[in-house]
């Protein structure tokens, strides 16, 4: 006898839409510029600008982001060759493994380039499928545009190309098999949906490098995204919560409830004020 049929859930965050057509423009990101790429999705998502070029390099810029001056394919997913057609000049780094955007400077820039209409929380942890959870079902209770901005260890992460079987079991039974991680790295990516079944929870990240999922986009169980958010065995990570300034407020409220941390965190890439 045939099971009953399973049901399932799909919540995208609001301006999800917009953040989407946007990654599909921009894609891939340039070189060491992952933070950059993310907060010029969460600013396209939010409406900001007015008409002004806010792509990855002034979002760069304006977070102090600091390029590997010599190019390093060999830490790039599968398929991907790199790209350093900057269209404007960013400072550089001669220590390739600390280059990339700090987290405060990805939250800085939103706030600046933004003129202040929309804030990204930053919150440190402590990370867990409830806290995860609880943060995502913070955001969907918001009716303006939300980004959450992941900054994980990929390697905690399933490969981005699971089977459809593969995600229907974790939805339908809770199944933790998944393909092994495609690279491993500290990284941005934004959550801007999840997919729920009887079983388990699916986040959806709009990565920045097309080979990865579906041109960019794929899905990670639950606890695999609170590990890699976690990074326990790597420099800290955290979470941006892009939000307009007058949710903010209720942003924060809703994190004390979860007893998570406000502030920002120590990703291993240095400012360019620290190297001077």
């Amino acid at each position: 006898m045939s099971e009953g049929a399973e049901r399932f859930e799909l919540v995208l965050l609001a301006g999800a839409r917009e953040l989407l057509a946007e990654h599909a423009r921009e894609l891939p990101q340039r070189d060491d510029l992952c933070g950059a790429f993310c907060g010029a999705l969460a600013l396209h998502a939010a409406g900001a600008g007015d008409g002004e070029l806010l792509d990855q390099d002034a979002v760069a810029l304006a977070a102090g982001s600091l390029v590997s001056a010599l190019p390093n394919p060999g830490i790039l997913p599968h398929g991907e060759g790199g790209r350093r057609d900057y269209r404007l000049q960013l400072p550089t780094i001669d220590d390739g493994e600390r280059s990339g955007t700090t987290a405060a400077g990805v939250r800085e820039a939103i706030a600046s380039l933004s003129a202040g209409a929309v804030a990204a929380i930053p919150f440190s942890g402590p990370w867990s499928v409830a806290t995860v959870d609880g943060v995502f079902e913070l955001a969907a209770s918001l009716a303006r545009p939300v980004t959450l901005i992941a900054n994980l260890a990929t390697h905690h992460l399933w490969g981005s190309h699971p089977s459809p079987l593969q995600l229907l079991d974790h939805l339908a039974h809770g199944s933790s098999e998944g393909p092994p991680p495609d690279w491993r790295v500290g990284h941005f990516a934004c959550i801007v949906g999840r997919a729920s079944g009887p079983g388990g929870r699916l986040y959806a990240l709009a990565d920045t490098y097309p080979a990865l999922g579906s041109n960019g986009v794929h899905l990670q169980p639950v606890e695999r995204l609170a590990a890699a958010l976690d990074r326990r065995d790597m420099p800290a990570g955290g979470l941006l919560f892009v939000c307009a300034r007058e949710d903010a407020e209720a942003v924060r409220e809703g994190a004390r409830r979860l007893r998570l941390e406000e502030g920002d965190w120590d990703n291993g890439t240095p400012t360019a004020e620290t190297l001077a």
